[in-house]
C-alpha cells in the first residue's frame, strides 16, 4: 500500500490489527516521506534504523497477540523529551551533542505501548518562542501556503516541528509541550489538533525544563480521537515528578461522544473583543455549531485577563533563569574554554544560548534580584492566584470556556515581528490556561481569507479532558476540516 502516512493514528492502528499492512511498511513509508520533505526541517535527529527495528518487533508482537495500545505506530518526539541513547538538544547549541543516559517518563510510556520513534522534532530553543525561529538548527517550515503567494510560513512554536510533521503527514502523531501555548498555537497554525492537559497529568520527568510550574506535555495529532488515544498513553502518575497527579487515566478515545446537549459554554468578553473580522466570523460560526449541538451559553468576564501576559512574562523567565543556570559547561553540553572558571562560564553561556534565551534569562534574573523580587516576582505570583480564582468562579456556572486559539493565522518567516512583545502577543488566548494549571484544546475549524488554518479553543476545569475531547469532537464534525489535502499538493 502507498500513502500509509496519510492515515490517522486510529486508522493506522486498525489497519495493523487487521493485518492490512505491517508496521515495517508503515514506518518505511513515513521514512520515505520524511526524506522527500527535508525542506520543512521538521526533524533535527533521525532514528530510522532503530525505528525499523522497533517496527519489526511490533510486527512480531501482533503475530503473538501481544500488541500494546500504540503498537507499531510511527511517532515524532519533540526534542525536549530525553530519549535514552538518542541526541536530545532542546533546540539549543548548548546541548548540541547531549545524549541522555535515561528516558523521559512520557517517552517511556509510549515505548511501553509499542510506539515507533521516527526521530526528534524541531523546536524553539528551550521552548522559548512562538514561531520555531529561535531553534539553533534553523527554522521549521509549515507545509501550508497562502493562496496568493508562495512564502514559507512559520508552523508556530515552540512545538513547530511537531505540528509541521503531523500536518505534512510525516508522523502519525507527535509529542509536544505547552508552557504558554506551545501545543495549541502551532496546532491552530497548521490545521491540527493539540491538547494541553491539566498540569501534572503528564510527568515532567525527563523533559528539559523551561518554566517548571507551567510546562506540561501533550500531543499534536490529526484528529480529536487521535489526541485522546495519545494522551491516554502519555499521561501517568510518576513518583519521580513531585507535581504529578495521582489519578486514574480514563480511556478518553473510547469515551468520546458527539452528544454534548446541555453543555454549558462560557463566552468571555475579554477574549472576544477586538477580534479581526475573519476570527470573529469563525467564533460566530463555532457558536452556531455549538447551539445546533444543544449547548447553552453564558456571557461572562474574567477581569484578570489583561494581566495574564505580563504575569506570564515575569514568572516564566524567572523560572527559566533558575532552570538554565545548570548549563555552565562543566558536566555536559557545550564547553567553551576560558582563562578562568568565570570566563569559561561566560563564554559557554554566551556562545551556547541564542538571543531569545539570553533575553529571558536576563529578564528572569532581574525580577528575582534583591530589591525587585517583591515588586515583580512576588506580585506576579499573587496575580497568578487571582487568575486561577477567576477561573474557579467561572466554572461554577459553565462547563467549558470557548475562545479563538490565536489572534491570527500563521505568518511568513520574513514577516516575524521585530519587537519581542509583539511576538509574545501571539499567546494572548493561551497563557491563562498555563497560569491556572487548566486543560485546553485547539481544534481546526476553518480557513482565513488567505486559505490558512484557524483554530478554536476550549478551556475546562482541572481534569476535564474528557469534556474537552467531546466538545472539540463536536466542532470537528461540524467543521469537517478537510482542506489540508489540497494544500499538501504544494509541498
Amino acid at each position: 500500500m502507498t500513502d500509509l502516512n496519510k492515515l490517522t493514528l486510529l486508522d493506522a492502528k486498525k489497519g495493523l490489527e487487521m493485518k492490512k499492512f505491517s508496521s515495517v511498511e508503515l514506518t518505511q513509508d513515513h521514512i520515505s516521506k520524511i526524506e522527500k520533505t527535508r525542506h520543512l526541517n521538521a526533524y533535527v535527529t533521525d532514528c530510522f534504523e532503530s525505528a525499523l527495528t522497533q517496527a519489526k518487533e511490533s510486527d512480531a508482537r501482533y503475530t503473538n497477540d501481544k500488541a500494546g495500545k500504540l503498537e507499531g505506530l510511527p511517532l515524532g518526539i519533540k526534542d525536549l523529551f530525553c530519549t535514552k541513547g538518542i541526541r536530545t538538544t532542546a533546540g539549543s547549541k548548548i546541548l548540541d551533542n547531549f545524549i541522555p543516559p535515561y528516558e523521559s517518563t512520557v517517552t517511556k510510556n509510549l515505548l511501553n505501548a509499542g510506539a515507533v520513534f521516527l526521530g526528534k522534532t524541531n523546536m524553539d530553543e528551550f521552548a522559548m518562542g512562538s514561531s520555531n525561529l529561535t531553534s539553533y538548527f534553523g527554522p521549521c517550515v509549515s507545509p501550508w501556503k497562502r493562496t496568493n503567494d508562495d512564502k514559507d510560513l512559520v508552523p508556530g512554536g515552540s512545538s513547530g516541528g511537531s505540528a509541521s510533521a503531523v500536518a505534512a503527514d510525516i508522523a502519525l502523531a507527535t509529542t509536544a509541550s505547552d508552557t504558554g501555548g506551545s501545543i495549541r498555537q502551532p496546532a491552530a497554525f497548521t490545521g491540527t489538533v493539540g491538547i494541553k492537559p491539566t498540569y501534572g497529568l503528564c510527568s515532567r520527568y525527563g523533559m528539559v525544563a523551561f518554566a517548571s510550574s507551567l510546562d506540561q506535555a501533550g500531543p499534536i495529532t490529526k484528529t480529536v480521537h487521535d489526541a485522546a488515544l495519545m494522551l491516554e498513553v502519555m499521561a501517568s502518575y510518576d513518583v519521580k515528578d513531585s507535581t504529578s497527579i495521582n489519578t486514574p487515566i480514563p480511556e478518553y478515545a473510547k469515551n468520546i461522544t458527539p452528544n454534548i446537549k446541555g453543555l454549558r459554554v462560557g463566552l468571555v468578553k475579554e477574549y472576544l473583543t477586538n477580534l479581526s473580522d475573519e476570527m470573529q466570523a469563525l467564533v460566530d460560526q463555532g457558536i452556531a455549531w455549538l447551539k445546533d449541538a444543544g449547548c447553552t451559553f453564558k456571557e461572562m468576564s474574567l477581569s484578570t485577563t489583561p494581566y495574564a501576559l505580563p504575569t506570564y512574562y515575569i514568572i516564566a523567565p524567572a523560572e527559566a533563569s533558575t532552570n538554565l543556570a545548570r548549563y555552565d559547561g562543566l558536566k555536559y553540553g557545550l564547553r567553551v574554554n576560558g582563562e578562568t572558571l568565570d570566563d569559561m562560564y561566560e563564554r559557554t553561556r554566551r556562545d551556547g544560548f541564542g538571543d531569545e534565551v539570553r533575553r529571558r534569562i536576563m529578564i528572569g534574573t532581574y525580577v528575582l534580584s534583591a530589591g525587585y523580587f517583591d515588586a515583580y516576582y512576588l506580585k506576579a505570583q499573587q496575580v497568578r492566584t487571582l487568575i486561577a480564582q477567576d477561573f474557579d468562579r467561572a466554572f461554577q456556572d459553565v462547563d467549558v470556556i470557548f475562545t479563538p486559539t490565536t489572534p491570527s493565522p500563521a505568518f511568513a518567516l520574513d514577516e516575524t515581528p521585530k519587537d519581542p512583545i509583539t511576538m509574545y502577543l501571539n499567546d494572548i488566548f493561551t497563557v491563562t490556561v498555563n497560569l491556572a494549571g487548566l486543560p485546553g484544546i485547539s481544534v481546526p475549524a476553518g480557513l482565513s481569507k488567505d486559505g490558512l488554518p484557524l483554530g478554536l479553543q476550549f478551556i475546562g476545569p482541572r481534569l476535564s479532558e474528557q469534556t474537552l475531547f467531546n466538545a472539540a469532537h463536536a466542532v470537528e464534525l461540524a467543521a469537517d476540516f478537510k482542506h489540508k489535502t489540497d494544500h499538501l499538493k504544494r509541498i
